[in-house]
């Protein structure tokens, strides 16, 4: 199934693009917003646990700092001071944000932050619940959606006949209604400038702009604010002495297609100008579907080999669920390895049989796992499955494909 964009507005009038920029670059005049949920793991956690509000709080920890009940009926918390481990936060409220505490981040390094914040288990299962609240409240009002994650849309609102203040905060009080949980809104023509924006007035924000606005708003932010300028890419750009979106506007064209190419480029130059347009897409396939862990402690193939297996089965007979879930078969399997050095390997196997089958998963993943040295500790394993094929188009398939041996 293909991307299918959602219908530009009937009016397709077009700013005037930077006299530089090709006239393709105008683009119809649309209303497109960035929902962007706040701090949503950590948000979801303090629905179940209102005593936290106001404090800073982790999610990432495992299933035994779960809180526990007391003789007196108080739940006890565990903190960021008693974890040890390898793991990463998931998130953390905008409280233990303050402290420098942020997702991504090593849970032991967070620790030397913020000793007393308080820790927490992610529940995924809770997060995809709400997940899915939020994006029906808002599909009763605004249907055209691009997803991009757990957390965050797209929403075309160009053919919704209300005015656009009044509209988003319409958006809001659906989202509250449904979950409980604020989120933030940018809205602007376009997807480039809406993300940017909805980050400008977090928690709980509105913020719209019009194209007009890009010099004055946008210039002065920085230019890593731009979502696709990465870490590497915003180095190379200070080395060239660009910092600020306004930077990177100013700078020639021809200088940026020198240093990055002419494809990033012209990009570079476009998305400073607040020039995107790329339409919503209404439904997207997943192209791979995978599960890993980081271990508490590094692992050795032969010395752990009972809980290196238990982890490994029960990752695959996690894959096997989740495809059933979505609906698609595999026909590629893969492994994931890093080392206790931090090198990682992975290795996949094509099968004759497209499968969501655990036991036939497990039995490709062992495969791939004996194309790989294992004389070395493990601190990182992971499964994946991926050229995915919707289970009813493979059920399709000729019936000699369908009854042929897997290649293992």
């Amino acid at each position: 199934m293909k991307d299918e964009p959602c219908p530009l507005p009937d009016d397709s009038r077009s700013p005037v693009p930077p006299a530089d920029l090709p006239a393709a670059a105008a683009a119809p005049e649309r209303r497109i917003a960035h929902l962007d949920m706040d701090a949503f793991f950590a948000s979801v956690e303090l629905l179940h646990y209102p005593e936290l509000r106001g404090r800073p709080v982790v999610v990432g920890g495992r299933a035994v700092d779960r809180p526990r009940r007391q003789a007196d009926g108080s739940l006890h918390f565990a903190r960021l001071r008693d974890y040890v481990g390898r793991g990463v936060i998931t998130t953390s409220t905008y409280e233990a944000r303050a402290l420098g505490v942020f997702s991504g981040m090593g849970l032991m390094k967070a620790a030397q932050l913020a000793p007393d914040a308080i820790l927490l288990p992610a529940n995924f299962d809770a997060y995809r619940d709400y997940s899915r609240r939020f994006k029906a409240a808002v599909a009763a009002i605004a249907p055209c959606i691009e997803d991009r994650g757990i957390d965050e849309i797209y929403i075309d609102l160009s053919h919704i006949e209300e005015a656009t203040l009044p509209l988003a905060r319409r958006l809001k009080a659906a989202v509250l209604a449904a979950t409980g949980l604020t989120c933030s809104i940018g809205i602007t023509p376009n997807k480039l400038l809406s993300k940017i924006c909805s980050d400008l007035d977090k928690p709980d924000g509105i913020t719209v702009l019009g194209m007009e606005e890009v010099p004055t708003r946008i210039w002065p932010l920085a230019a890593k604010k731009i979502n696709g300028i990465g870490p590497k890419a915003n180095e190379r750009l200070g080395q060239l002495g660009i910092h600020s979106i306004g930077d990177l506007a100013a700078a020639p064209p021809e200088m940026l297609v020198q240093h990055f190419g002419r494809s990033t480029g012209a990009w570079l130059h476009r998305a400073a100008h607040g020039i995107d347009e790329r339409p919503l897409s209404t439904s997207r396939e997943p192209k791979s579907i995978s599960r890993e862990s980081t271990f508490s402690r590094d692992l050795h193939a032969r010395h752990d080999r009972a809980e290196l297996s238990e982890i490994f089965t029960g990752m695959c007979l996690r894959v096997a669920d989740d495809l059933a879930r979505q609906g698609y078969v595999a026909r590629t399997i893969g492994i994931k390895l890093r080392y206790a050095d931090f090198q990682s390997v992975t290795r996949d196997l094509t099968l004759a049989v497209p499968t969501a089958d655990g036991a036939a998963i497990r039995k490709a993943a062992g495969e791939c796992l004996k194309r790989v040295p294992l004389q070395q500790r493990l601190r990182l394993l992971g499964v994946r499955a991926s050229s995915l094929l919707p289970a009813a188009a493979a059920a399709a398939l000729p019936a000699p494909l369908v009854q042929a041996e897997l290649p293992l």
